[in-house]
């Protein structure tokens, strides 16, 4: 997989699902298995971090999500990310883990834990795409400008990108930018993804305890209060946490306190 090194006692590879192969990592060890989707032109291994600091307690299954990474290309007619999550976990033989997600990774494992209720023991969302679906026209255009964005990332070398990361996101930890940096050429220019259904029926079908892990709108975070109160309405099985000086990218703006929420939600008993 591609981005920083990972520990030698991870193991890596890959699993099949509908036309191609996802790649992973996974850290091992006896504990509860989490399955880790990341966002947008990232990859599996910018979870390192995160993975890196629950690995003794939890076994962790961080995938290139298609399109990213070591995976397979995305297919013309497009696909489905919650399926991906779907074949994957059934690949590995994964039973019941938790599944969190950043992003676009968090919109398609609230899809994927909504439509497979009986298959996953918690869920933690961290900041997803809870947005109302676009109109093709300005969908249109945002995948021709997100194409530009990857070409862009592709005439940059990995030192270049590594400056930028730091120029835009200055508090964020030294340790996030080498996976961050070599994810961005590696992404599929055609990845950007559409919502054509509300994300509210997803939600409301999720029936295992759900974290709604959210940064600050004023720093950029796309769940609001008002979209925490609608999700945490529509499911009673969903809390929602806000991690102060956070915007979208939750865990690498507040490291410290986001850490600590997830692990004592993940260590709460079910």
């Amino acid at each position: 997989m591609v981005g920083a090194a990972a520990p030698a006692a991870w193991t890596s590879g890959t699993v099949e699902v509908t036309g191609g192969r996802l790649a992973y990592c996974r850290t091992g060890g006896l504990g509860p298995v989490v399955l880790l989707s990341h966002g947008l032109t990232d990859s599996g291994l910018c979870w390192f971090r995160l993975a890196q600091a629950l690995a003794p307690e939890f076994d962790l299954v961080l995938l290139d999500a298609r399109g990213h990474g070591d995976s397979c290309r995305i297919p013309e007619g497009g696909h489905d990310p919650a399926r991906d999550i779907a074949e994957a976990a059934a690949g590995l033989g994964l039973d019941r883990p938790v599944v969190m997600g950043h992003s676009v990774g968090g919109r398609a494992t609230a899809d994927y834990a909504g439509a497979h209720p009986g298959r996953v023991s918690k869920v933690i969302l961290e900041d997803p795409v809870f947005l109302p679906p676009a109109d093709p026209a300005a969908t249109a255009k945002r995948r021709a400008r997100f194409r530009e964005q990857v070409e862009g990332f592709r005439a940059m070398s990995q030192a270049e990108l590594i400056a930028m990361g730091r120029a835009t996101s200055p508090g964020w930890h030294e340790d996030d930018f080498p996976a961050w940096a070599a994810a961005k050429p590696r992404v599929d220019p055609e990845a950007y993804p559409a919502y054509a259904r509300p994300w509210q029926g997803a939600v409301a079908r999720i029936s295992a305890p759900t974290l709604l892990v959210r940064g600050e709108a004023a720093l950029g975070g796309l769940v609001t209060p008002a979209i925490a109160a609608e999700a945490m309405a529509i499911n009673p099985r969903i809390q929602s946490v806000e991690i102060p000086g956070a915007g979208h990218n939750t865990r690498r703006e507040n490291f410290d306190a986001y850490l600590a929420a997830v692990r004592d939600f993940l260590r709460t008993p079910v």
